[in-house]
């Protein structure tokens, strides 16, 4: 069956969508706590072997959990959007047991490109800064 005579999924129901298809994402123990168009929220909690050797969260776990919010807010719009480009700036150092609220939003989405900052926070405490760029495909989910 040709793509495009499948019926498109609803945009909001693409990170969860995602999210049952990513094995990795699944072991990090991220759960959706709200979507909309060009923004999702995403929540998990800092276990042990997730630590560095200097008993504090691996950058990699901050950036993982940011990168997943980024990637399931650029797909609400029902095209499937890769990224292009990302940084990340580490504010603050976590702790086993520390649960991590990511949320992205869109800051400018044109045709193809899309403009993205994820802040992640501890309670209200910014921990990290996460900035991405992605390319809109034509595509659908389905």
């Amino acid at each position: 069956m040709k793509e495009d005579n499948l019926k498109p999924i609803s945009p909001r129901l693409i990170p969860k969508r995602m999210l049952s298809l990513d094995a990795f994402s699944q072991w990090l123990g991220i759960e959706i706590v709200e979507v909309r168009e060009g923004y999702c929220k995403v929540k998990m909690t800092v276990r042990k072997e997730m630590l560095n050797s200097m008993k504090k969260a691996h950058g990699g776990i901050t950036y993982s959990l940011a990168d997943t919010a980024f990637g399931f807010a650029t797909n609400t719009y029902g095209n499937k959007a890769v990224s292009i480009e990302t940084s990340i700036n580490h504010i603050e150092a976590l702790e086993e047991g520390d649960v991590i609220i990511a949320e992205s939003d869109v800051k400018s989405q044109k045709n193809k490109l899309g403009f993205y900052i994820v802040e992640v926070k501890k309670e209200n405490q910014l921990v990290a800064l996460f900035k991405g760029v992605t390319y809109k495909t034509s595509a659908k989910w389905e």
